[in-house]
């Protein structure tokens, strides 16, 4: 059979597609010219196998993966093998593959990345949902149809396998374990994510969503996955896990050390486009995201100075409270106790003030974790005013009351900034 090699060029990546009823195996039955015809109906989805000198592996997942989905999948589907520049005889094994199942087609990219494999695959799909899994089959196919069922419904607009969900079976050694759990813990405090697995080899997407994302992502290696989901979940999409049932396949390639330098410079030039504006996140979430549940505080300012001043304002008042509420309870408690206590009781009713005024949340979504976030960062501000209180009893035994108030005004104020600055990027960061 002849092949007619095309180059186009998508997003950047240059793919070479190799035309024929091989290459382009979803094609219908020879019509009377004995020219093979694409079928009328685009599949609903395609599963994306992307593979780098794979050609023991790639026959017997797709054998398998084409088994499971014929057997049990009740929507079209197509397989695409993305093969990523292979050295060896993976290219061959794919088009002999594709020439044997219709509902098997191959790309070819003339570099390696498994984020440019996705790239381009997903953006010359026409399926409505655009997933992939790793050739060594390593997740159980039974999670499959729960990974596109949300997406075709429409309740979701990306799903992922997640290896650390309590209801997952994972068998794979205490080093990459290690690694996994380290890493979903460094994305969750410097970018603040709440999905759980960031690189579980097995995801899925929808199409009309992908149009949207796929340009904005910079990564073609393995640092793709957690861009895309940073990106998704920034921009209000809804996120859906999967528990999955993982075996570690102990023939990776994956070179652990440059995966993870790459993973930190992904993070830090992420962490830098939020800082500076430069992702269009706002304009996202206006066109994906979700409706709130709750409507907005009426009148209440989204800005950063109108935030402040009625920051300030909460601020002055909850002070006034404080210095109050200090003085009455300095006899009977003593300094660090009445500080202690009046930081609490202040602590409680600054955080439900500014939740309502200053950051426009009204209902009980999130209010209990919002407190416990709260008291998180009174604590800061106790050790702070504390640390203060201590120091000034180190010099002398018995302090006068006013150096007391004037310290502690200082350091209340050092704490409010801190504390703005909390609430803003933490407590109440708009998810």
């Amino acid at each position: 059979m002849t092949n007619n090699p095309h180059r186009a060029t998508t997003s950047g990546v240059d793919i070479l597609f190799t035309v024929s009823s091989v290459t382009f195996g979803n094609l219908a039955p020879a019509g009377a010219s004995g020219v093979p015809q694409r079928p009328a109906l685009s599949p609903v989805v395609d599963i994306v196998i992307p593979v780098y000198n794979e050609e023991k592996s790639l026959e017997p997942c797709v054998r398998r993966l084409h088994a499971h989905l014929t057997a049990g999948m009740p929507y079209s589907f197509q397989i695409t093998i993305a093969d990523n520049a292979s050295t060896d005889t993976t290219f061959e094994v794919a088009t002999r593959l594709a020439a044997e199942f219709p509902s098997v087609r191959v790309m070819h990219m003339p570099e390696k990345g498994r984020g440019r494999a996705l790239r381009a695959v997903w953006s010359t799909s026409d399926a409505a949902v655009l997933a992939y899994m790793d050739v060594d089959l390593s997740t159980d196919l039974a999670a499959v149809l729960p990974l596109i069922a949300p997406l075709i419904s429409g309740h979701s607009d990306l799903a992922i396998g997640t290896r650390l969900h309590r209801g997952s079976r994972v068998i794979r050694g205490a080093k990459r374990e290690f690694i996994s759990r380290s890493y979903n813990l460094m994305l969750r405090h410097t970018l603040f994510t709440r999905f759980s697995d960031a690189q579980c080899g097995f995801k899925a997407i929808r199409r009309e969503i992908a149009v949207h994302l796929l340009p904005l992502i910079e990564d073609n290696g393995w640092f793709f996955d957690t861009e895309l989901l940073i990106l998704a979940e920034r921009s209000g999409l809804r996120i859906h896990e999967v528990p999955v049932d993982w075996i570690d396949d102990p023939d990776s390639r994956v070179d652990i050390t440059s995966t993870a330098m790459a993973d930190i410079r992904g993070i830090a030039r992420l962490a830098r486009a939020f800082t500076t504006g430069t992702l269009p996140i706002n304009d996202l979430r206006a066109q994906l995201g979700r409706a709130p549940l709750e409507p907005a505080t009426p009148g209440v300012p989204a800005g950063l100075t109108r935030q402040l001043v009625r920051f300030a304002t909460i601020g002055v008042v909850s002070t006034v409270a404080y210095l109050i509420l200090f003085l009455l309870l300095r006899d009977p408690l003593g300094s660090q106790g009445a500080n202690a206590l009046t930081l609490l009781i202040t602590a409680i009713a600054n955080t439900a003030l500014n939740r309502r005024f200053t950051f426009g949340i009204i209902g009980p979504q999130r209010k209990t974790r919002q407190q416990l976030q709260g008291l998180i960062v009174f604590g800061l501000a106790l050790g702070l005013t504390s640390g203060t209180l201590a120091a000034a009893h180190a010099i002398t035994t018995t302090p006068p009351a006013a150096i007391e108030l004037a310290l502690i005004i200082v350091a209340s104020a050092a704490a409010a900034l801190i504390r703005f600055l909390l609430l803003r990027r933490w407590v109440f960061r708009k998810t």
